[in-house]
């Protein structure tokens, strides 16, 4: 979930110079601050485990995270490198339209993996890893319902 985190901050990061939407800078803002701060959450919970981090190795924008969908699938919801390729050259209203659906499919993709962590025998045994997961559904269920507002009137 470490790469599917880190694709919703890449995508975030566009939003500077590619919208002026002002609704659409705080949502990023909110949804990068949080996917960081839980991408920080995997990477200590996996470390005191004695796991490693898994990911490949091109994202460019965050250090030590990669974004090369050649060594691994997209986990669900995440963006193919077409449509990223797309969200990159839109802008204006075309980027904020791209983005809003763009993200919505990638929260749903959040919402679809901890939905399998629940349903998965014993997953619920590890308090803080069950208050994370119940955490990421319950906000990523509200920035879904907020951008799907956002592209309501965008329409």
């Amino acid at each position: 979930m470490i790469v599917h985190h880190a694709q919703a901050v890449e995508m975030t990061a566009l939003i500077p110079s590619h919208s002026s939407n002002k609704g659409l800078r705080t949502l990023g803002a909110r949804i990068s601050t949080s996917q960081s701060d839980e991408i920080k959450f995997m990477k200590r919970w996996l470390a005191a485990r004695g796991e490693p981090v898994r990911v490949s190795s091109s994202m460019s924008s965050m250090p030590g995270m990669d974004m090369s969908h050649d060594a691994m699938p997209l986990m669900p919801g995440m963006l193919t490198p077409e449509q990223m390729e797309a969200l990159r050259e839109a802008k204006g209203q075309e980027f904020d339209r791209l983005f809003l659906l763009g993200m919505i499919q990638h929260h749903g993709g959040a919402l679809t993996m901890v939905k399998t962590l629940f349903d998965t025998a014993g997953a619920g045994q590890d308090a803080e890893l069950f208050n994370f997961a119940t955490d990421v559904d319950t906000g990523q269920r509200a920035e879904i319902r907020a951008m799907q507002n956002m592209l309501e009137k965008t329409n």
